[in-house]
């Protein structure tokens, strides 16, 4: 694993989540309420679809499919039809940048 730039912090909006793709994989970098900063695996586990494109809420994201829900600050499904958790990466933020370690 490796730390990579991947965007600025004004490029993602309180609630919002943005896709970030590097070395051929496909990952999403959440903001919650908070202004925390979360980056998970960018694919849906139940059929592959983008998670930066569904509805951020708080410290979740539902897929824009099927609606299963994920607690990116886990990985953890709250809400199937999904039923395989998402891997969880770190992240920091450092000079207005956010920065993942995938």
């Amino acid at each position: 694993m490796a730390w990579h730039d991947a965007c600025s912090v004004d490029d993602i909006e309180a609630e919002n989540a943005i896709r970030f793709d590097v070395s051929g994989r496909t990952f999403a970098i959440f903001r919650n309420d908070k202004s925390e900063y979360y980056c998970t695996d960018g694919l849906c586990t139940h059929e592959d679809v983008h998670l930066a494109e569904g509805l951020v809420m708080e410290d979740t994201v539902e897929c824009p499919k099927h609606a299963s829900i994920f607690n990116f600050t886990t990985g953890e499904v709250e809400t199937p039809p999904a039923c395989f958790n998402l891997s969880t990466y770190p992240t920091r933020v450092e000079n207005g940048r956010v920065f993942v370690d995938v």
